[in-house]
């Protein structure tokens, strides 16, 4: 059996994206956490599965991405997307489905085990936003509302879901939380556009940075990785959110590198490209450390 050449692997490891599975565990973290602050306890069964169910569902919705962004021709400078990288987008379509039936079948077996249906039906209402964002006839990513769809899925619906999996009600706490995780989040997908802004506008995609340019995208990066930390901020003042939750601050660095780096180089597709992947890092740290706050709170 033959082994990949090195840039047949860097390929895969670029098409699988390792890291981003971090987008589904952080909303669940932070949702459990907060239940956790609330009531002393974490169920670790529905803790568990609802993390697996969260990943397999991201899992869909990357892989449906690149099948429909196949379908538009947006891709076809994308040599790490899956669907170029197998020539099979009819085996990862269904692969896709295969992952979102597995992630349903194990947020069914939470609704089972609380005789409630409410954590499923939050979790349908996010699939459906997801599909929406590239799927047809939607494809409202094209009309630059990605980043919105982002923030309400993995901000206040996933955190909400995680919170309500734990206790089997709503709270103030966990909506502001969410916020702060719906930007984080937001800000991936933002930062993802500065380096394809060529290959958008000749799919016809309205992305945020095709509307606004790298220039101003730039300056606004600032105010959202700002945001961040004087919402926490804010909200420890108001008492919502225990002082442990400054925590979150420890990340501060890679905001900084972040906007800084997005700065410099906004209008340089290979040097901005790898933006993304700062971004992650601060989503996942910052998630991280917010969450822990709550716990130690």
């Amino acid at each position: 059996m033959t082994t990949l050449s090195r840039p047949s692997r860097q390929l895969w490891l670029a098409a699988l994206k390792p890291p981003m599975y971090s987008v589904a565990v952080i909303p669940i973290w932070v949702g459990t956490a907060v239940a956790r602050a609330t009531t002393g306890r974490i169920n670790w069964q529905i803790f568990a599965t609802f993390l697996l169910a969260a990943i397999l569902i991201l899992v869909w919705l990357n892989l449906s991405n690149d099948v429909f962004d196949a379908e538009t021709g947006i891709d076809r400078h994308k040599y790490h997307s899956v669907v170029n990288l197998t020539g099979n987008k009819s085996l990862i379509f269904w692969l896709a489905n295969a992952c979102l039936l597995l992630g349903i079948v194990g947020i069914v077996a939470i609704a089972g085990w609380q005789r409630d249906p409410m954590v499923l039906g939050i979790v349908a209402l996010c699939c459906f936003l997801g599909y929406t964002y590239q799927g047809p006839p939607f494809r409202l990513g094209y009309q630059g509302l990605g980043e919105l769809i982002c923030f309400v899925c993995f901000g206040p619906l996933a955190v909400s879901a995680a919170y309500y999996s734990q206790t089997q009600a709503w709270s103030g706490v966990a909506l502001a939380a969410s916020v702060i995780i719906g930007i984080t989040t937001s800000i991936i997908l933002f930062c993802s556009h500065f380096h394809q802004v060529e290959d958008d506008l000749a799919a016809g995609k309205r992305s945020p940075i095709v509307r606004i340019g790298t220039a101003k995208g730039a300056s606004l990066l600032w105010w959202l990785c700002g945001s961040v930390y004087a919402l926490t901020l804010l909200f420890v003042g108001w008492g919502l959110f225990p002082l442990w939750t400054l925590l979150i601050f420890a990340s501060l660095p890679f905001g900084i590198k972040l906007v800084r780096h997005v700065g410099e180089c906004h209008d340089q597709p290979q040097r901005v490209s790898n933006s993304k992947f700062i971004a992650v890092g601060l989503h996942f740290l910052s998630g991280l450390l917010f969450g822990l706050g709550f716990l130690f709170g």
